[in-house]
């Protein structure tokens, strides 16, 4: 880990924007425009792989939705897995901000790849970004943890303030790079996500001034004297747990189980190729755990077993907290596998099942909306920018004038998306157009969201775990109730699509950027990067569930109806948060006062 600054230490924190330090914001448009260039990429990816190759204006490649959601639940489980090999290396060698810039440099490489459209480029690019947000992602929340060290009270807040600059970069990624990919050719949705990718690069690298020593190389000395100092003052600290000769082996074992199954899931079903056996030597009678699933449970076990040998072996304080977020980590499993259904199954849904046609009146009622939509989010968060200005101009002021640039960009593409859409008499919806409800809802939310964690009505973490969980499936019964008894060749209202989104999104207010508060919370400081790197290997699980479940949906449809897919999806969350409800005593206690 990279050494703690007292923000009295720094300068940077004299300089305020909406009562926070002006770093958050630095960090909020540097994560903006690189989930701008992500999502805007992401859903475009299934879409892209599964639209018809002939008889449409803007053709695919022609892809199975299973084979699609093979890859990409492969794709988006790695991306949550590399994450624990950066987390590490920041932690030991390079510090979090240089692994920030190098994942960021990375990623834009991939992005170009992918705006190529060949099949070579397509996974050369996506393993680029697999890489990529290995080193990023981990590392741009630790500079959070250690910015606001010493004021957890704060953290909450802080997060959801971070996680609102996430989605402000979701939102404007999958409109304007869903829009000129369905509406003028797929390689310009991939190109433009690779564009501001560079630009965040670039603006996050000229404001280093900013940050003096937070997210720095690692000083190991000083380390050593803060651990010293917290047990002198009876802190709860964890005492070395090096690593077993059993615990490399089962790293070493679960890691190549892990990543070879989720690399031969889609190799499989795409070009008939089988890196695990497809019969286990003991097998079942030709039951499914005889094969790859089999040997992938073989894998988690024995994971399992090497999580609960480590956490036994701290001592108690640490021990419980720990416990508390792996059992966090075990509901946020089935959060991500039905959440995630808006990257697969949902996008297939948008663009086959609901009823997208606009004429006359209703097309100019949608454009005037749209336009509001698009328009008032941009102004609020080009004002951000300008109190950031104020603030850090004389200091920073490369970073400054890139981030002028890219929302004079944004600007100008939205204003001629807007002009293009008004001078038509008739509006097909673009399917990546209800994507960003989510982010919509997110940015709109966020701030009541935030106030609501700070205020005496706080609710513990297990209950907000659990109204967010039901609060998911809730959206998913929506879905089931509007296409039941859907008659062959009729389509859904959007309505039941925007309201899913809705309580989809007050779901995920409650559970997604308050479980990386929880864990920088209750893990020591110097285990941190690694740990939230542990915490999105439950997510990658949940997406690669996700990607498998989702590319059911065309057989589920058939051998059932669409009803009954999203049933699957409202069941589960429920469940699982009833479940967590009843587990609340039991996590507080093992929290030990943390809040």
């Amino acid at each position: 880990m990279a050494t703690a600054v007292s923000p009295a230490e720094n300068d940077f924190f004299k300089s305020n924007v909406l009562g926070h330090p002006a770093g958050l914001f630095v960090l909020f448009f540097t994560e903006m425009w690189e989930r701008f260039s992500f999502y805007g990429m992401r859903v475009l990816l299934v879409n892209f792989l599964t639209m018809a190759i002939v008889g449409v204006d803007n053709p695919g490649w022609g892809w199975s939705m299973e084979n699609a959601g093979a890859l990409f639940g492969t794709y988006a489980g790695l991306l949550y897995l590399t994450p624990i090999a950066g987390g590490l290396i920041a932690d030991k060698w390079i510090g979090y901000r240089w692994a920030v810039v190098i994942g960021a440099a990375i990623m834009t490489l991939g992005h170009a790849s992918m705006a190529l459209e060949t099949e070579f480029s397509l996974y050369f690019g996506l393993a680029l970004l697999v890489i990529g947000t290995g080193f990023f992602k981990p590392n741009i929340t630790s500079i959070i943890s250690e910015m606001y060290e010493g004021k957890p009270d704060k953290k909450d807040g802080a997060y959801t303030i971070f996680y609102m600059g996430v989605n402000a970069g979701a939102f404007f990624g999958m409109m304007l790079c869903g829009y000129l990919a369905e509406r003028v050719g797929w390689s310009w949705g991939f190109g433009l996500a690779g564009i501001f990718m560079l630009f965040g690069t670039l603006q996050f690298w000229l404001a280093k001034p900013l940050f003096g020593k937070i997210g720095g190389v690692p000083d190991k000395e000083k380390e050593r004297k803060e651990i010293q100092l917290e047990e002198s003052k009876g802190i709860p600290s964890h005492k070395p747990n090096h690593f077993t000769l059993l615990d490399k082996i089962l790293v070493v074992a679960t890691s190549v189980i892990g990543f070879i199954y989720l690399i031969n899931d889609p190799i499989s079903r795409i070009a008939d190729l089988n890196l695990l056996p497809v019969v286990m030597p003991f097998d079942f009678q030709g039951e499914p755990f005889s094969g790859p699933l089999g040997i992938a449970i073989v894998g988690l076990v024995l994971f399992l077993f090497l999580v609960i040998s480590r956490i036994s072996r701290y001592p108690a304080v640490v021990r419980d907290r720990l416990i508390a977020v792996v059992i966090f980590a075990f509901f946020t499993v089935f959060f991500w596998m039905a959440f995630e259904q808006g990257a697969s199954s949902l996008i297939v849904f948008a663009r086959d099942s609901v009823d997208r046609e606009l004429l006359g009146t209703s097309a100019m009622v949608f454009n005037v909306v749209n336009a509001l939509l698009t328009v008032v989010p941009l102004m609020v968060i080009t004002w951000v920018l300008f109190l950031l200005w104020k603030q850090t101009y004389r200091r920073v002021l490369g970073s400054n004038i890139v981030l002028a640039i890219c929302f004079a960009s944004i600007w100008g593409i939205v204003i001629w998306m807007l002009v293009r859409e008004f001078s038509s008499e008739a509006t097909e919806i673009t399917v990546s157009w209800f994507s960003i409800l989510n982010s919509f809802f997110i940015i709109v939310f966020a701030s009541f969201f935030s106030k609501w964690w700070e205020s005496k009505y706080n609710p513990s973490a297990a209950m907000k775990y659990s109204i967010g969980l039901i609060l998911l499936g809730f959206g998913f019964g929506l879905l089931a109730f509007g296409s039941n008894d859907l008659a062959e060749g009729a389509k859904v209202s959007m309505i039941w699509l925007i309201l899913a989104y809705l309580f989809h999104t007050l779901g995920e207010l409650c559970l997604s950027p308050l479980g990386l508060s929880y864990v920088s919370k209750l893990v020591p400081a110097r285990m941190i990067a690694f740990m939230f790197g542990m915490w999105y290997l439950a997510i990658a699980i949940g997406n690669k569930l996700a990607g498998s479940f989702g590319g059911m949906i065309n057989e589920v449809t058939e051998k059932y109806d669409l009803s009954t897919f999203f049933l699957i999806f409202t069941f589960i969350p429920v469940g699982a948060g009833i479940l967590v409800a009843f587990l609340n005593p039991l996590l507080k206690k093992l929290m030990h006062g943390i809040k």
